[in-house]
């Protein structure tokens, strides 16, 4: 079980999220790097993909209600590993933070590539294979480096950053609506798939920017008030993130060239020069953008230490996650990074093309095993009727949100393709060792 924190937890450097850094940090983690490029990945579907982030952005919702739920009821660090954990057992859970944490520092690996498209703006660090992973790495550390002088800093940068990343993305949002042209969008749906297979497709990489519904939850242990807040911060957050999104993706649609935005690494860039002419406005927007996308790294690199952490108390994960120094699981951060450095780097020397769209595929199966399990665990309380577990006035309402959540997941995995569930399920296998030594150790102690 999570225990009370260590006085040197309690540090100066350590502090607990109310309300408002509860939701920049839901929003934060939301809105990352992934939709500043996540335009340009689904253009070669054609506008269809406007019709998947809508179906995307309900099931975002509806999951975002379902962790709500389930933090009123286990307000602890954790999230989806303590739901299904205290619903399924050991095992469940195991898998839940596995998959979570497999998710969190691949994620990282993803969003430092997007960060490389808009540093190459206004530095052209593509001219070169070690420059750009150069690049990739140093967006890793420094956000590491700040988890790591406490959460009292990681909250401050988390705040400054979700507040600098609206402005470039209302601008885009709102202003491009008015230098929107319908000729920009290119065709409805592109030659090859069917609607429905277009739709699942381009969800199954649009999953990327809906990654962090669950953030609060994940950090219920350092949210004052967990009970009340963690569900407002997520609901607030993840709304809020909605309405930017599908404002600023039909913005970017609609003021750059379909054909010019298929090849793009900084769609946004594109759109504001589109809008203004000239390169300037490109220019500024790639700063703000490089902010936003430290900004998510910073409060990913959190959440990837916080799972570990928490099933290390419990003694599933080895025990020096459960190291923390100023609030923060140090060596859960150490690994975090230096896995997701591992892998920036095999992706950039392995000589792909399209190493962004390749991470995120990956996250879109291994997120949605804890979304499944964590959905699961919302209906085996529901379907228990224990009292304690059961709000009798929104009975109806709690189950059809948690089987519309489970249904999404489904057919999340569904649309992710047999490349993306391959090799994420060998990632996800992987972890059945680590479960059976870790299992042994704690039979035997």
């Amino acid at each position: 079980m999570i225990t009370d924190p260590t006085p040197d937890e309690r540090s100066k450097h350590a502090r607990t999220f109310g309300l408002p850094i509860a939701t920049a940090l839901v929003m934060g983690n939301i809105i990352g790097g992934g939709i500043f490029l996540l335009p340009a990945s689904v253009a070669p579907y054609g506008t269809i993909s406007l019709v998947a982030f809508g179906v995307l952005t309900a099931g975002a919702i509806a999951l975002a209600l379902v962790f709500g739920r389930l933090a009123q009821r286990m307000p602890q660090t954790g999230g989806p590993y303590i739901y299904a954990r205290e619903a399924f057992g050991d095992f469940a859970g195991f898998l839940a933070a596995w998959s979570y944490w497999i998710t969190t520092w691949v994620s990282n690996a993803a969003l430092a590539v997007a960060a490389v498209g808009y540093l190459d703006v206004l530095i052209p660090v593509h001219s070169s294979t070690a420059a750009t992973v150069v690049a990739a790495l140093l967006l890793q550390w420094l956000p590491a480096l700040a988890n790591l002088a406490g959460t009292r800093y990681v909250g401050a940068v988390q705040l400054v950053a979700t507040v600098l990343k609206f402005i470039p993305l209302l601008l885009v949002a709102v202003g491009g609506l008015f230098f929107f042209d319908a000729g920009n969008l290119g065709p409805f749906q592109t030659g090859g798939t069917s609607a429905v297979g277009a739709v699942s497709a381009s969800a199954a990489i649009l999953l990327f920017s809906y990654l962090g519904v669950e953030s609060a939850a994940v950090s219920a242990g350092e949210v004052r008030d967990p009970q009340r807040n963690v569900g407002r911060a997520t609901i607030l957050g993840t709304l809020g993130a909605a309405v930017i999104y599908l404002l600023g993706t039909l913005a970017v649609f609609g003021t750059v060239a379909h054909d010019e935005l298929v090849g793009s690494t900084a769609p946004f860039s594109a759109a504001v020069d589109a809008m203004f002419g000239g390169t300037w406005g490109g220019t500024a927007i790639a700063c703000m953008a490089l902010v936003s996308m430290v900004g998510a790294l910073n409060g990913w690199t959190l959440l990837s230490a916080q799972t570990p952490y928490a099933a290390a108390r419990d003694g599933l994960f080895p025990s020096f996650f459960t190291h923390k120094r100023r609030g923060v699981p140090t060596y859960g951060v150490l690994v975090t990074v230096v896995l997701a450095s591992l892998l920036t780097v095999y992706n950039y020397t392995a000589g792909s093309q399209r190493v962004f769209e390749i991470l995120v595929l990956i996250t879109t199966f291994t997120a949605t095993v804890p979304y499944l399990l964590s959905s699961a665990a919302q209906i085996y309380h529901l379907v228990s009727g224990r009292a304690d577990r059961v709000n009798r006035g929104r009975l109806v309402r709690d189950v059809v949100l948690a089987v519309a959540a489970f249904a999404f997941s489904m057919w999340l995995v569904a649309g992710s393709g047999y490349a993306a569930v391959y090799q994420g399920v060998l990632f996800l296998f992987a972890g059945v060792l680590v479960y059976a030594w870790m299992a042994a150790r704690k039979q035997r102690a």
